[in-house]
């Protein structure tokens, strides 16, 4: 995003004020900064509607209950600020990062000595996958980084601290991959650095449990409700690493990524790409955006 981009067309929302992004500044002391310490939501608009948004703001709860961080403002209060955003975006598309930090508290970590969060919501146009690899599909890799365990950092809170997934989005960058895929400790599947992750085996579509790393992601488990509503049968178990080699399809999905196929893992190619399964899931999403967004 060039700078006159960003101060064209970006809107920023920062602790109950709309500013402009040049205005939009935290101290450097507070605890977001110094130690990733707060919450995030990332959600789609479209048609200036926002996507899932209740869903959003509920997850965004359960994250910032599991790290005791208390948002400052109500969900009613996040809504009515994200709809008006989203309705005085030029674009009618585009997406929105809702950012609760722990605020500011000095250079040591307790957290005891942050006294106020600060809440800001960034709503901007971004694209994290090319408009053709719904179609052509990606490339990934296996990443060495291996995903932090759920038992020592809950796979479920979604917090600011995105080191782990980072290292192996930097591992597909030095491959020349679109993405990493984690494993865990047991070597199971589970996620990429920024999307969920899914098998096609048989017909099953299956995906991780978040037990072996996987965020209980928003678009993962509405592609499990739609698949149910088509009669796919569906999965959540551990998936070896082996098996992403022997399966009929793989596929990513996120709110940032949306649903992407994968062509191919290591360099070697997957067996479709894309595949029936995520061609039938890939349209009934795209009607479920339409029935939620085009509908109010």
């Amino acid at each position: 995003m060039s700078q006159s981009q960003f101060h064209n067309n970006t809107l920023c929302w920062l602790n109950g004020e709309q500013c402009l992004p040049a205005n939009a500044t935290i101290s450097i002391f507070d605890h977001g900064v110094l130690y990733g310490d707060g919450v995030f939501e990332g959600i789609r608009f479209y048609n200036h509607q926002p996507f899932l948004l209740n869903q959003h703001l509920a997850r965004l709860q359960r994250s910032a209950h599991h790290i005791e961080l208390d948002i400052p403002f109500s969900n009613e209060k996040l809504t009515e600020t994200i709809n008006t955003l989203c309705l005085q975006a030029e674009f009618a598309a585009g997406y929105i990062r809702l950012v609760i930090t722990r605020g500011k508290g000095g250079l040591g970590m307790n957290p005891k000595n942050c006294h106020e969060a600060n809440t800001f919501i960034i709503v901007a146009e971004l694209e994290m996958m090319p408009p053709e690899a719904s179609n052509a599909g990606i490339s990934t890799i296996i990443a060495k980084t291996q995903r932090i365990s759920s038992r020592a950092l809950d796979s479920r809170t979604k917090s600011l601290n995105y080191l782990n997934n980072i290292l192996a989005k930097q591992e597909a960058n030095a491959a020349n991959a679109d993405e990493a895929i984690l494993l865990n400790s047991q070597g199971n599947v589970a996620e990429a650095s920024a999307e969920n992750l899914f098998i096609v085996k048989d017909d099953c579509l299956i995906t991780p449990p978040c037990q072996d790393g996987a965020l209980e992601g928003i678009t993962r488990g509405t592609l499990l409700f739609l698949a149910d509503k088509m009669g796919i049968p569906t999965e959540i178990r551990s998936i070896p690493a082996a098996s992403l080699l022997t399966a009929d399809e793989v596929f990513l999905c996120g709110t940032g990524a949306r649903i992407v196929p994968v062509r191919c893992i290591d360099e070697i190619e997957t067996a479709n790409c894309p595949g029936p399964i995520f061609n039938q899931l890939n349209l009934s999403y795209s009607h479920f955006v339409e029935e939620q967004t085009l509908s109010k």
